[in-house]
C-alpha cells in the first residue's frame, strides 16, 4: 500500500510542476538533461526510487539550471521522508527562478517547519504571500501557517520546565509505551512491542504488542510482568485504560474475528477468581471504522476514545460514550470542534478530577508532528480552548500518550528522543499552567452491620455546590470500593442497598494541607429494622437557625428516594445540638430543625403519617463538648426507623 501511495504522490508532483512550465516545455533546452529527467519520471513511476534519484541528479549535473529536476528531486525526498534533502533541493530550485513554482515556497516552508526551522519557515511562507495572483485557498493556508510558526518561535524562546527521568526498572530494549496508572498509583500498566521470533516473507522481524504491569514497592517500580490471559493472546493488545477502582480494564485489539472494524475496544472485569474473558464493547461504541485508545473516567461512567468513524471533523477525532443506569453504553458523541480539528486528535487521557483531558493533536498550533494539549470541561459541558503543553515537552517530533498522577504534579509519557533503544517510559514534573485539579481518593469495604458479611452496594459522591456533578460506583462482591475525590470541593457521600438503611458521610477537600490525603473507611450498613438509625451528615443549618441551607438538597433527595423505595417504613427525624447556649434554647432549636426536615419531606410528597419530628437539644451528645471537633459531631440530624406499616 505504501508503494502505491508514494507513486501516486510522485505523479501529482510531476503534474504540478508541468502545469507551470510554458507550453509544457522545460526551463532548459539541454536535450541530454531532459532525457535524464524524463527517464527518471518513468523509473519513479515503477517505484525504483534510488535509480530515479540518480537520474535526476544526472539531469542536474548536465544542466544545473534545470528547475524541474530540482523540484522533482525535492518532492521525491519528501515522499521518502528525507526532509533535509527535500529542503536543500527546494532551495536550489527556487533560487534560480522564484516565481516559476510559487507554491514550492509553501512546500519548502512546511519542510523547514518539520525540522524545527521555524523562523526560516515563516520567512518562506511570507515569501509566497509576496507573489501576485495566488489562489485564495493558498493565501489562507500560508497565513494560517505563519500563525503556527509564530507560536512555535515563541514556544522555543520561552521554554517550560522539563526534566524527564527514565524509569529504568521497567523499560526494556524494545518499545515500551502507553502507560496507565491504577487509581491508588500502586500499579503501572503499559505496552511492550517485541519480536515474536518469526519473520515475514522479506525476512523482517514480526512484532507483537502485549500488556505488562509493574508494582510500586518502596517508591520503586518493580520489574514488569506480562499480564496473563485473557489480556495477551497471539494477536496485538495495547492502549489500555484501567478504571479508577481497578475493576475494569479497557484495551484495544485489532483484526480479531469478533471485531467490527480494523481495531475495536474491548473490556475485562475483575472478579474474585481473576479477570473475565475479554468482551468486544460492541455497537454503538465500536463500528466498522477504527476505534482505539480508550480512557475511562474516574467514576467509570464516561469512556473517551479515538476514532475515524463517520461524523469526525478530521482524520481521527476524540469521542465519548456514557454508561446508563441500566449498564448500556450510549451512542458516541464527538467532543466537537473545540477539541477536534480537520487533522488528527489521538491518545485521550481523562484525569482523576474528571474534567481535565490531555490529548495529542497535529491540528492545533504546535511545534510539528503530534503535540500534547490539555483542555478542561466547563460547567456548561463544553471544553476550554486547548493549551499546548509547551516546548520542550513538545517538539517537532511526535509526542503522544501522556498521563498525569492524581496529585497533578507528575506526568508520564513514552518517547524515543532520549536514547537509541526505541520508546521508553519517562516521568517529569508538570509545570503549573497545565496541571489538573489535585485529587484524593476514598477507599474501603462495605459490610452488613449484623452478619459482618461484605456487601455490594451503590456509592454516590455528590458535589454539594453542584448536585448535577455526581459520581457513582458499586462496591465489589468482596465489599471493596474506591472513589476519586477531586480537591477544592465539599462532597456528600451516600451508600445505598435494597433492604438496608442508607449511609451518609461528608468530605471537605478545601484545605490544601489535607486535600491530598487518602481516606480509608470500612462501612457497616444497617438492615431495615425498627430502631436502626443513620446520621444525616449532609443536612446543614446556619448557626442558631432552623432554615435548611441549599447544601442540604442532595441529602434530602436521598431521604425522599429511600422513603419512596420503602413505602412501609415510618421514621423519626431527631435534632441534636451542642452545649453552647441555654438548655431551653437548644431544645427549641433542635425541635425546629427536625420539624424543618419533616416539613420539607411532606412538601415533596411523603405522607405525613410516616414522619415525626423530635428535638433532643444537648441531652444526647456523641462526643466531647469541650472541643470544637466534638461540638461539631454533636450538632447533628438523625433518622430512626420507628415502625413498619403492615397494611
Amino acid at each position: 500500500m505504501k508503494r502505491y501511495i508514494i507513486i501516486f504522490i510522485l505523479l501529482l508532483i510531476v503534474q504540478a510542476i508541468k502545469s507551470v512550465s510554458y507550453n509544457n516545455k522545460y526551463t532548459v533546452d539541454n536535450q541530454k538533461a531532459i532525457n535524464y529527467y524524463e527517464s527518471a519520471l518513468k523509473i519513479l513511476s515503477e517505484y525504483k526510487i534510488e535509480k530515479g534519484i540518480r537520474l535526476l541528479e544526472k539531469a542536474i549535473e548536465t544542466d544545473n539550471s534545470f528547475i524541474e529536476a530540482y523540484l522533482t528531486l525535492a518532492d521525491v525526498y519528501h515522499s521518502i521522508n528525507n526532509i533535509e534533502k527535500e529542503i536543500y533541493y527546494y532551495q536550489k530550485g527556487l533560487e534560480i527562478k522564484p516565481e516559476f513554482f510559487k507554491s514550492g515556497y509553501i512546500n519548502l516552508a512546511k519542510a523547514e517547519y518539520k525540522m524545527a526551522y521555524y523562523k526560516e519557515a515563516k520567512t518562506h511562507f511570507e515569501k509566497f504571500l509576496s507573489f501576485e495572483n495566488n489562489r485564495e485557498i493558498d493565501i489562507d493556508e500560508a497565513r494560517r501557517w505563519i500563525k503556527i510558526c509564530d507560536f512555535a518561535i515563541n514556544a522555543v524562546e520561552n521554554p517550560v520546565p522539563f526534566n524527564p527521568i527514565n524509569i529504568t526498572t521497567i523499560n526494556t530494549k524494545f518499545d515500551d509505551y502507553a502507560p496507565t496508572l491504577s487509581g491508588d498509583e500502586t500499579n503501572l500498566y503499559f505496552t511492550i512491542k517485541y519480536p515474536t521470533g518469526r519473520k515475514d516473507q522479506l525476512g523482517n522481524n514480526i512484532y507483537t504488542e502485549d500488556l505488562f504491569v509493574s508494582t510500586k514497592q518502596d517508591s520503586i517500580w518493580s520489574k514488569p510482568l506480562k499480564m496473563k490471559y485473557p489480556f495477551n493472546t497471539s494477536g496485538n493488545e495495547g492502549a489500555q485504560s484501567i478504571s479508577f477502582d481497578g475493576k475494569m480494564m479497557f484495551f484495544t485489539a485489532c483484526n480479531r474475528k469478533d471485531g467490527l472494524g480494523s481495531c475495536d475496544i474491548y473490556f475485562c472485569i475483575k472478579t474474585d477468581s481473576g479477570w473475565s474473558a475479554p468482551v468486544n464493547l460492541g455497537r454503538p461504541v465500536n463500528s466498522g471504522a477504527w476505534e482505539s485508545q480508550p480512557s475511562i473516567s474516574p467514576d467509570g461512567q464516561t469512556l473517551y476514545f479515538a476514532s475515524n468513524r463517520a461524523g469526525s471533523y478530521g482524520k481521527t477525532d476524540i469521542w465519548k460514550t456514557t454508561l446508563s443506569k441500566e449498564g448500556f453504553w450510549s451512542q458516541p458523541v464527538n467532543l466537537g470542534d473545540s477539541v477536534n480539528t480537520t487533522e488528527n486528535e489521538l491518545s485521550p487521557f481523562i484525569h482523576a478530577d474528571n474534567k481535565t483531558l490531555y490529548f495529542a493533536s497535529d491540528g492545533w498550533p504546535g511545534l510539528g508532528g503530534m503535540d500534547i494539549f490539555v483542555t478542561k470541561l466547563k460547567n456548561d459541558n463544553t471544553w476550554t480552548s486547548p493549551i499546548n503543553l509547551g516546548y520542550p515537552i513538545n517538539t517537532n517530533n511526535n509526542e503522544t500518550g501522556l498521563l498525569v498522577n492524581r496529585q497533578g504534579n507528575i506526568a508520564y509519557f513514552a518517547s524515543n528522543r532520549f536514547n537509541d533503544n526505541g520508546d521508553d517510559i519517562y516521568y517529569f514534573e508538570l509545570h503549573d499552567k497545565v496541571r489538573p485539579t489535585p485529587s484524593s481518593y476514598f477507599k474501603g469495604k462495605i459490610y452488613d452491620s449484623e452478619t459482618k458479611k461484605p456487601l455490594s452496594a451503590r456509592l454516590e459522591l455528590i458535589d454539594i455546590d453542584d448536585t448535577l456533578n455526581t459520581m457513582f460506583t458499586y462496591s465489589g462482591a468482596d465489599g471493596s470500593f474506591m472513589l476519586s475525590l477531586p480537591s477544592g470541593k465539599s462532597y456528600a457521600l451516600n451508600i445505598s442497598k435494597p433492604d438496608y438503611l442508607f449511609f451518609s458521610s461528608h468530605f471537605e477537600l478545601t484545605e490544601k494541607d489535607t486535600y491530598l490525603q487518602p481516606y480509608y473507611m470500612d462501612i457497616y450498613l444497617n438492615p431495615l429494622k425498627i430502631g436502626q438509625s443513620v446520621t444525616l451528615n449532609n443536612i446543614f443549618f446556619d448557626t442558631n437557625s432552623y432554615e435548611l441551607k441549599d447544601e442540604s438538597i442532595a441529602e434530602l433527595g436521598k431521604m425522599i428516594e429511600f422513603l419512596n423505595k420503602n413505602p412501609k417504613i415510618k421514621v423519626e427525624i431527631c435534632g441534636h445540638t451542642d452545649n453552647i447556649g441555654s438548655d431551653d434554647d437548644n431544645m427549641l432549636l433542635s425541635k425546629n430543625r427536625a420539624k424543618a426536615v419533616v416539613d420539607y419531606l411532606i412538601a415533596k410528597g411523603i405522607n405525613a403519617e410516616r414522619l415525626t419530628a423530635k428535638g433532643f437539644g444537648e441531652t444526647k451528645p456523641v462526643a466531647d463538648n469541650n472541643t470544637s471537633e466534638g461540638r461539631a459531631l454533636n450538632r447533628r440530624t438523625e433518622m430512626i426507623i420507628t415502625g413498619i406499616i403492615n397494611k
